[in-house]
């Protein structure tokens, strides 16, 4: 990983780009100075640690870089593709396949049962469903091994399990399909200490077995120490 902010970098196993951020820049409000966000280069593979004081525009970064926001300026490369040259449709389309987004609240969906809830993304992109090995239902139930959740709990609803299952659920739906980068936004933030590192170190793990590259975004500086690349937000404006 390169950048303006930080020249560490990290060998990877590929040499292709997984992000891409050149000049980019937002404002909520016209009248408002405009948030001014570092240059990224992230290889294929090579995880970043993002942090910064609350109104450093953290999500807002991670939601250019999803492609949820358009920016005021700049682009953003993921896989080689500028996202912001789509169409909504298309922009859509091209997170279900590449993308998986790890979100603060989990964003699960209370009605469908823990499996369910792991293959959506495999519903909605069928790159994602053809990069399964053997089946979709086959690798949910691998990375819910994998991720500690007992066999027991596959069928049950999600509002079911605690806290800290649910957030393993929402990393193993991120993870299938073998997407090339995954967004996680203060994952974390509802775990206690032990279990945050622990839950770290196995998304870290998976991500590294599919040669997945993972921003994780956090205020939580203690956390750093998992990453190799870190990138610091300071909030400018111009």
């Amino acid at each position: 990983m390169t950048s303006k902010t930080d020249s560490a970098s990290n060998s990877s196993r590929s040499t292709e780009t997984a992000m891409e951020v050149s000049g980019l820049g937002f404002s909520w409000d016209p009248v408002q100075p405009r948030l001014s966000f570092p240059d990224i280069i992230l290889k294929r593979g090579e995880h970043l640690f993002l942090h910064g004081p609350s109104g450093s525009g953290k999500s807002t970064l991670l939601s250019l870089l999803a492609g949820m926001l358009r920016p005021a300026s700049g682009t953003v490369r993921v896989l080689g593709t500028d996202i912001h040259r789509l169409g909504a449709g298309a922009r859509d389309q091209f997170r279900a396949d590449h993308m998986g987004v790890i979100f603060q609240q989990f964003n699960l969906v209370p009605y469908l049962s823990t499996r369910a809830n792991v293959t959506l993304p495999c519903g909605l992109s069928e790159l994602r469903r053809e990069r399964t090995e053997p089946t979709v239902e086959d690798e949910a139930e691998r990375l819910l091994a994998a991720l500690s959740i007992p066999a027991d709990h596959w069928q049950r609803k999600v509002t079911r399990l605690s806290i800290g299952q649910q957030q393993r659920i929402a990393a193993a739906r991120a993870l299938i399909g073998a997407p090339g980068l995954i967004l996680a936004d203060e994952p974390t933030s509802a775990l206690d200490a032990d279990n945050r590192d622990r839950f770290l170190e196995l998304l870290l793990t998976l991500a590294h077995r599919h040669n997945t590259s993972v921003l994780f975004v956090s205020h939580d500086q203690s956390l750093a120490r998992h990453f190799d690349n870190q990138l610091e937000l300071q909030g400018d404006r111009t």
